[in-house]
């Protein structure tokens, strides 16, 4: 088959999950003997080839704004598509990009949208944008052949809102270990002496949450904050004044530094409310962390008895309490680490979930072969 991916930044992977996922799961259809096409924005995408690991690049500009950088994109990428990369199947992704999964269809290509969480619920969007939002969550199922939610809480939330079924395919996680302390020296860290904090520096990601449980919290270990943002420099102005010196600042660290953090550290802390299965969890299990996790939905569902949650509604008072615990007691974390490796080899693996979309896309290359 032949397969587009459009409506994220593009590979290889360098901001957020859905690059990461598109990265794993087009490079492992391109193994399998198919063709895959992933279209990507100029201004983030930096890398010079046009093919990466087998996959064929296509790079197209758009209006860097925060509200119009995914819809123009994904418009530009799909009429790019349908008039000179047509493919057997589309693949979008984010429930935004909703309205232009039904372009390829009216030219007989099928499309699935991975419509990733409750997008419209993000505090960083202004009241128009999430109306549209809104209105794309419901265009979705509508608009596409067919759905794809990367949890159950976010199935069951299509069914409950919109009677609309779709197709479960969880986020995946590989996380080789990475030898040596390259990464961990660069910021003068030592190995299991630190909190480990990955995301986008939004407020709905709740790192300030965890700056202020980490500060009420009786330990030496550090607390490492990985990641950053465009567009929220008033929010990580407010982060860097409340954190103390033991708070360490990294920006975006992908790859190898990524996975060597991961692994040495003591536990990793995701405060998160909103969207479905968060990547980052994904990967902090496959990691073999002690994680610690909000109470939403989605995040109980991604840990199931392989980590500990706190109230989210109780601010950071419950996630100072849980944090205090655990590094207060080093064999109950060692206890978490071996069942969160379990849990991501037996849930979370990137060549199963590669089979299901796969298999997915055979199926709607079917449908569309009766229909004619």
């Amino acid at each position: 088959m032949k397969i587009a991916m459009l409506g994220t930044r593009g590979i290889p992977g360098g901001y957020s999950g859905f690059e990461t996922a598109v990265e794993e799961l087009s490079k492992r259809l391109v193994e399998r003997g198919h063709e895959v096409v992933v279209y990507c924005r100029t201004h983030m995408i930096k890398y010079e080839d046009d093919t990466y690991l087998g996959v064929k690049l296509v790079k197209l500009p758009t209006i860097t704004n925060k509200h119009l950088d995914t819809f123009a994109h994904t418009c530009l990428s799909t009429f790019h598509m349908l008039a000179k990369n047509r493919c057997d199947v589309a693949l979008y992704f984010i429930a935004g990009n909703s309205p232009f999964s039904f372009l390829p269809r009216l030219a007989g290509i099928p499309t699935a949208i991975n419509v990733d969480g409750m997008d419209s619920r993000r505090a960083k969007w202004s009241p128009v944008a999430k109306a549209y939002l809104r209105f794309a969550e419901r265009l979705a199922p509508l608009a596409a052949n067919e759905v794809i939610a990367d949890s159950k809480v976010i199935q069951q939330y299509y069914r409950d809102r919109f009677r609309a079924e779709s197709v479960f395919i969880p986020y995946g996680a590989e996380m080789a270990e990475v030898p040596g302390s390259e990464w961990l020296d660069r910021f003068s860290l030592q190995t299991r002496e630190y909190i480990l904090f990955v995301g986008r520096l939004v407020p709905e990601n709740r790192a300030h949450v965890l700056v202020e449980a980490y500060n009420g919290v009786k330990t030496g270990k550090k607390l490492v904050i990985v990641g950053d943002a465009s567009y929220a420099d008033e929010y990580i102005e407010k982060l860097r004044t409340a954190a103390g010196p033991n708070v360490i600042f990294t920006g975006y660290i992908f790859g190898e530094g990524y996975r060597q953090l991961s692994h040495n550290a003591y536990l990793a802390a995701v405060p998160t409310v909103v969207g479905g299965t968060h990547p980052v969890i994904v990967e902090a299990l496959a990691a073999g962390n002690c994680v610690v996790v909000s109470d939403h939905s989605p995040n109980l569902e991604t840990i199931g008895n392989a980590g500990i949650s706190f109230r989210a509604a109780d601010g950071a008072r419950d996630l100072q309490a849980k944090l205090q615990m655990l590094v207060d007691d080093p064999d109950l974390v060692a206890s978490y680490r071996g069942r969160a490796r379990q849990r991501a080899r037996e849930k979370y693996d990137w060549n199963a979930i590669t089979d299901r979309y796969e298999a997915l896309c055979r199926s709607l290359v079917s449908r569309r072969r009766k229909n004619r």
